[in-house]
């Protein structure tokens, strides 16, 4: 019998420490308020906050952790593209450094998925293939033209589109680059992204670095 009381005291322990422990829980706020109102249940500034915004993942912002931003190299970065969300994730590990907006291909141009790396950096980049042909005149005659399929007008000149910040990823032609970010998916199978956040990502990584498109 003597043997049961540190028993009987350890399992009283443990109680106690289990009441405790669920005393000390909080109740998540409510995410509406007494109007139906959104409320953000995250601290501002947070990613969970940034992401629980109704507004993502279609807003242009971009979110970054300025103190693992600073932390991240070429060394241990890498990058996430998610199509379905049209978002970029610059990583540091398994942490995200910044959230950005992206526009990937369209129907017909789909951005192939998979796991690429980074094969060619160049910042002032033209594509060989769209971009804008003019007549003879030097007027734009077609703003958004493929020269494998449209034909240049005698005495014109085909102009490729700039892809700024041309990051390539396969061997025909599919990069990240500077471009217009619709909120859906619109380009020709490049990842585009916007000038406040490309630069940074070109900046961060280096050839070899992994980009997974999901």
């Amino acid at each position: 019998m003597h043997h049961a009381l540190p028993i009987l005291r350890i399992a009283a322990a443990a109680s106690a420490l289990l009441l405790a422990s669920c005393a000390t829980k909080t109740t998540p706020p409510p995410t509406t308020d007494a109007s139906g109102k959104f409320v953000n249940p995250y601290p501002p500034g947070t990613y969970e906050h940034f992401t629980a915004e109704p507004t993502y993942p279609k807003t242009y912002s971009i979110w970054k952790n300025e103190e693992l931003l600073a932390k991240t190299n070429p060394e241990n970065s890498s990058l996430r593209i998610l199509t379905g969300k049209q978002r970029g994730l610059l990583m540091n590990g398994e942490d995200i450094v910044m959230d950005y907006p992206i526009c990937s291909g369209r129907n017909g141009y789909e951005t192939p998925k998979g796991e690429y790396r980074i094969s060619e950096k160049v910042v002032d980049k033209r594509s060989n293939r769209y971009g804008r042909i003019y007549d003879s005149e030097g007027d734009c005659v077609n703003s958004d033209a493929d020269i494998l399929k449209d034909q240049v007008p005698e005495g014109g000149r085909f102009e490729g589109a700039a892809m700024r910040y041309w990051m390539r990823l396969t061997n025909d032609g599919i990069g990240h680059h500077i471009g217009p970010v619709k909120r859906y998916r619109a380009s020709h199978g490049c990842i585009r992204g916007p000038g406040s956040a490309v630069p940074i990502v070109h900046n961060k990584v280096k050839l070899g670095t992994k980009v997974v498109v999901e």
